[in-house]
């Protein structure tokens, strides 16, 4: 026997909708796992969205990429034009620049979108970069998120290297120097340099195959590794829950900010066409890398002002800067250092970074986790490190571009050079220098207004005549900002003594730590916070106005 109520009777027959839902649940377990994720806290800052232009910016590459793929055709065989643009009618050229140039004057939204394509792939790299230097500066890469930086960094890699080949694919005069470049590196590797460049190029230079290769590893290859690397880092970032700035409320334990759903995902949506628009009116503006006004490659041609895109000028460079050394061992080998070391110097100062997050956490033995953002102030020589790569790859930046310098600016390419090469050494020591003591100086005004309050330029003359500056009390809130962050001490030598009793002296690794963590948080490293028996001594009247 069954007994209905009134509720029963006024309850609705599931809709189509609803009764999908239900079947999709029942097997994928979807409002599960929606119910535990889309009411996840954001932290609410503006530096967070650095992350969502990289992201929105390789959505925007993959999207037009797909389309570009419908009319590029990656061949190297040769035909003579005889497309709409009249200037090339007649000329030889490769059928991939062919294709580029048909896409450009005769697929209807093609050079827009090839447009389109170009600026969203230098603003990936560049909000890439801007975005780890976020990271980096406020030291969000510490434990638990090391792994996390490494799947940041090497997407931003793969992203340089995949705009290489893409700017690489159309063929032109341009972009054949460039994998000119590429090949005369390649074969300054000794012994098995030639053996790279015939894998690489499929025989002599350019040959046939260079750019069905390029294409199969820039549509495939790289971009489904960076999209496995976006996954894993994005799965970390909800997994480890994001980083926030210090403030009143705000702990290592706990996230202030606003809901996954609905709040932050109407925000991000409406950023994300933002983004797209912006770019799309940046491409429909400014014209960039126009193959029909370079011609297409041949060997025995250069083009003037030949220079990379921006993020990988500073391996040019490094090539420009080096002598010419040259030198030829026993057995007739020889050996192009002219070459090879600034080939092997790309690779440490592109890879360097990777390992900062991990030798931090060796010299300061640190091991704690970390869920709360440093002022870039109150880590001093971490910033002047970071300002130091900074101030090294803006001068190889320039020494890429040592012809227009001179040409522009009327100056003397050999006193470029020298000048940047002389700039290699000193630079970085007198940015870092210059960086951490402007960290200290801004550290010393912060304890100062903690301890005298803010200045309100307010002029007042005590009855004895003298004149002094009215202060005006910091409210708690920023008394918290600028006091909770921690000073940790340098890591010391451990004494320690064998099984005989025996003093076992520090090894070298040790006292390597030692000096390193001495260098990081030493006494001319960080001003010491003002104190709670100062704060009440100075607040108290005696010398507070």
């Amino acid at each position: 026997m069954s007994t209905t109520t009134a509720a029963d009777d006024k309850r609705q027959p599931a809709g189509k909708g609803e009764k999908l839902a239900d079947w999709a649940d029942g097997r994928l377990g979807i409002y599960t796992i929606a119910k535990a994720n889309l009411r996840k806290i954001f932290p609410d800052h503006w530096s967070f969205m650095l992350g969502e232009v990289a992201l929105y910016s390789f959505i925007i590459i993959i999207l037009t990429g797909v389309y570009l793929t419908l009319f590029f055709k990656p061949s190297m065989q040769e035909v003579v034009y005889d497309g709409s643009y009249v200037p090339l009618q007649g000329i030889p050229m490769s059928e991939a620049f062919a294709s580029t140039v048909e896409i450009s004057f005769d697929v209807r939204g093609g050079l827009l979108m090839r447009q389109v394509h170009h600026w969203a792939a230098i603003v990936f790299v560049a909000s890439m970069l801007v975005h780890m230097f976020r990271v980096f500066f406020t030291g969000a890469f510490r434990k638990p998120r090391e792994i996390n930086w490494v799947f940041g960094f090497l997407l931003l890699v793969m992203g340089m290297f995949d705009g290489f080949l893409g700017y690489s694919l159309p063929d032109d005069l341009l972009s054949g120097t460039g994998v000119r470049f590429m090949e005369g590196a390649v074969l300054s590797v000794p012994l098995v340099g030639t053996y790279l460049q015939m894998f690489l190029f499929g025989g002599e230079f350019p040959g046939t195959d260079v750019i069905p290769r390029f294409y199969t590893i820039h549509v495939l290859l790289l971009p489904g590794i960076m999209l496995g690397l976006l996954v894993a880092h994005l799965f970390l970032v909800f997994y480890h829950k994001h980083t926030q700035f210090p403030g009143p409320g705000r702990t290592n334990n706990n996230v202030v900010g606003m809901p996954l759903m609905p709040v932050y995902m109407a925000k991000a949506g409406g950023f994300f066409f933002l983004v797209f628009g912006v770019i799309a009116a940046m491409s429909a503006i400014a014209t960039i890398n126009p193959i029909w006004s370079l011609g297409p490659y041949r060997p025995d041609q250069v083009s003037t002002n030949a220079q990379p895109d921006w993020y990988m000028g500073f391996s040019e460079g490094l090539i420009r800067i080096m002598p010419g050394w040259e030198f030829v061992i026993p057995g007739g080998y020889t050996l192009n250092l002219g070459v090879f070391i600034p080939l092997m110097l790309f690779g440490l100062i592109l890879t360097a970074p990777m390992f900062y997050p991990f030798i931090e956490a060796w010299v300061t033995g640190d091991k704690r986790e970390h869920h709360l953002l440093d002022r870039p102030r109150n880590r001093p020589v971490r910033t002047g490190i970071g300002a130091a790569y900074i101030s090294l790859y803006l001068l190889l930046l320039v020494g890429g571009g040592n012809d227009l310098w001179a040409t522009h600016f009327h100056l003397s390419i050999n006193a470029i050079t020298w000048t940047i090469r002389i700039g290699f050494f000193v630079l970085p020591v007198i940015t870092f220098i210059v960086t951490k003591r402007i960290c200290m100086a801004l550290q010393r005004r912060d304890r100062d207004k903690v301890l005298h309050g803010r200045e309100t330029g307010v002029i007042k003359r005590l009855p004895h005549g003298e004149f002094i500056e009215v202060h005006a009390p910091l409210s708690q809130e920023e008394l918290f900002t600028l006091t909770s962050h921690e000073q940790p001490k340098p890591v010391e030598l451990e004494a320690g003594t064998d099984e005989n009793g025996v003093v076992r002296k520090a090894g070298m690794a040790q006292k390597l730590r030692a000096k390193l963590s001495r260098g990081f948080y030493g006494e001319y490293n960080q001003i010491p916070k003002p104190t709670a028996d100062e704060y009440k001594e100075i607040t108290s009247g005696h010398g507070h106005h």
